[in-house]
């Protein structure tokens, strides 16, 4: 009970409105938040989604009406699927933690709406109580199928999907088809595997090729809807920015990869946690989490300390977001 009574109490902190004004709920789409122009990347929804936190994994529905992220704080104590949905009139709810989500004991990380809206994909170490577990696990991938204008009973994506390894990070396409990391216990290395989709059942996943597992690691591959592109933050590639950088590689219809290219800046930089990526469901904005590190106060006081606590801007893990026309620049003839 203390935990369920903490954890209220800070995402009352962090979301919650001051009982003498009434909160300023943002209008219109992408959270009523002003894309960016250009070449440039942003902030996205600073207080809202980018909010002092551990903040990443952006995914939504397909009119994009519904935006899910992932806030952690206290080195993964405390983690959970948030959401806002657009009311009717064109406002944005407050953040809320998705229902299926709600538990403390457990880790929830990387949502992953499918393309037709009608399930949402997420890494837990939940037990998976139906095959007799009672103790939280590995990482697994489980799903929640829309029912509604909610989702219904969390349940685990089974095998062959699942393993006895740890398996992470879904991306889904159009067809079905999942990618995903699959990493061996007890070792620090991933490597990305898809599983198609055939008359309804997975089919046994194959480990994708040296141009989609390259460097000495990669994890936490997003794949485009349409199958033509997947992004992968790798570490160990000699072009590296620094630590792990975004590499994209692009795919043809003849299922052949192009060779990795880093994404460069500002997607990349010199920082090592860049390791989520996802596009808005219109296909115009690339989301990448960074945590890149910010200018510190020349003299720190108790209030400056608070004030850096409470802002996007104290060096934890943010959301930014750029025009998706980056990706066309890069895909080389042929692909």
């Amino acid at each position: 009970m203390k935990k369920y009574t903490f954890l209220i109490v800070v995402l009352i902190f962090v979301f919650g409105c001051s009982s003498k004004t009434e909160c300023q709920k943002p209008v219109g789409p992408y959270l009523g938040q002003v894309p960016p122009a250009g070449s440039e990347d942003k902030l996205f929804a600073p207080g809202i989604v980018s909010n002092g936190m551990d903040n990443r994994d952006v995914t939504m529905m397909p009119n994009g009406k519904e935006i899910y992220f992932c806030a952690s704080f206290g080195n993964f104590n405390y983690s959970a699927i948030m959401f806002c949905h657009q009311n009717s009139d064109g406002t944005w709810t407050n953040p809320e933690i998705a229902p299926f989500s709600r538990n403390p004991e457990y880790m929830d990380f990387e949502p992953c709406i499918s393309p037709d809206g009608k399930h949402l994909y997420f890494l837990s170490n939940r037990p998976d109580f139906d095959a007799g577990d009672t103790v939280k696990g590995d990482q697994d991938i489980w799903v929640v199928d829309r029912i509604g204008d909610g989702w219904g009973e969390p349940y685990n994506l089974g095998e062959p999907i699942n393993s006895t390894d740890e398996e992470y990070y879904p991306s889904v396409t159009k067809e079905g088809t999942i990618y995903f990391t699959r990493q061996e216990k007890g070792s620090p290395i991933g490597f990305i595997y898809r599983s198609q989709l055939i008359d309804g059942k997975y089919q046994e996943p194959e480990k994708l090729p040296e141009q989609v597992n390259c460097g000495s690691s990669q994890f936490n591959a997003f794949i485009s809807p349409d199958e033509d592109f997947i992004i992968v933050p790798v570490a160990g590639m000699e072009t590296t920015l620094g630590g792990v950088d975004y590499y994209i590689t692009f795919r043809n219809n003849a299922d052949q990869w192009s060779e990795p290219q880093n994404m460069g800046k500002p997607v990349n930089s010199e920082n090592a946690r860049e390791w989520s990526a996802s596009l808005s469901a219109d296909g115009k904005y690339l989301f990448f989490m960074s945590g890149r590190s910010t200018e510190k106060p020349k003299d720190l006081t108790y209030g400056e300390f608070i004030k850096i606590f409470d802002s996007s801007d104290n060096g934890s893990s943010n959301v930014y977001w750029i025009s998706a026309e980056l990706i066309e620049k890069l895909r080389p003839e042929g692909f």
